[in-house]
């Protein structure tokens, strides 16, 4: 039973001073929860619901640049519905996605189970895989840029020693075609590190046993990983393909690096045709329809994979 401050008093114990109040106060249970969540309410107030906000006008309004618009309704996102530019850009955000999360899974799988192999030095070859995901986007771009030059391209030059292709080789990021698959390998060099050590931790949490009564039963190879192993990580690699998914679909740095947009709109994304027209161009109204019109695509994706996670 609790003690009041004045009942302490008349027995003889000094009256409680005003810190130890404050400090009894604190240390309740509700108070100090509260007070734990606090800071983070304030980060995603500040940093996330307050730029949300205003994103949402400025989509609404005619805003630009050093010109304070006014509302003007959806005439934004009717604006962009009816650009050529912006239509490729859907269409591209969804083959790059595809076809860069679609590698990602399957590399990063055989990866993984490749990790998880009584390799010699494996903690240096875990630490050497993460490097990728760890060096700054941007930084790492710059030296892929001199990688795929049209004049001095590392890539070329080594295709044409090895009599893959004849000299001088493709333009990478000047033809719409070998921009996109410089960009998609890229991105997939970058995210291979996460969505392999993820699923890395998937499978050392299965069970030993398993793979022991599946070889006993005369199981292969790949049965042992189509039956045993697959069905195990499934959890695992639906959470890593949402995050992958989303990570993917907002690109920026990597394309705006490498190509910005070009050649000819062919590798525009959302982030960076919304940067582009938004920052770039002035236009802050249609910059903010753009980069709000990717929330209702991601939106569908995340709620169809969050259903399959939790069926499983």
């Amino acid at each position: 039973m609790a003690v009041g401050p004045r009942v302490l008093e008349a027995v003889g114990f000094p009256r409680p001073g005003r810190l130890s109040r404050l400090r009894e106060w604190w240390e309740q249970e509700h108070v100090f929860g509260y007070g734990l969540i606090v800071p983070a309410i304030v980060l995603l107030v500040t940093l996330v619901a307050f730029p949300f906000g205003m994103a949402i006008w400025f989509s609404l309004s005619d805003y630009w640049v050093g010109s304070p618009g006014g509302f003007v309704g959806l005439t934004n996102y009717r604006a962009i519905l009816g650009n050529e530019t912006f239509r490729q850009t859907v269409q591209n955000s969804f083959v790059f996605t595809g076809i860069a999360v679609s590698l990602k899974v399957i590399l990063g799988v055989w990866l993984a189970m490749l990790l998880a192999r009584n390799l010699p030095f494996k903690r240096v070859i875990r630490g050497i895989v993460l490097l990728p995901f760890v060096i700054p986007t941007a930084l790492s771009t710059l030296a892929w840029v001199w990688m795929f030059d049209s004049l001095y391209s590392v890539v070329n030059w080594t295709a044409v020693r090895l009599h893959l292709i004849n000299a001088p080789g493709p333009n990478w990021l000047g033809q719409s075609t070998y921009a996109m698959a410089a960009v998609i390998t890229v991105n997939v060099w970058r995210g291979l590190p996460f969505f392999a050590i993820t699923v890395l931790a998937g499978l050392l949490a299965v069970p030993r046993e398993y793979y022991e009564a599946a070889e006993v039963d005369g199981a292969s190879s790949w049965g042992r990983f189509w039956h045993v192993t697959l069905p195990l990580i499934k959890p695992v690699l639906a959470v890593v393909i949402l995050f992958s998914t989303i990570f993917t679909f907002g690109d920026f740095n990597i394309v705006q690096v490498l190509t910005r947009g070009g050649p000819i709109n062919t590798t525009h994304l959302f982030a960076t045709l919304a940067y582009q027209v938004g920052l770039s161009g002035g236009n802050l109204g249609q910059g903010a329809a753009i980069s709000l019109f990717i929330f209702p695509l991601l939106a569908l994706v995340v709620f169809f994979q969050l259903q399959y996670v939790r069926k499983e």
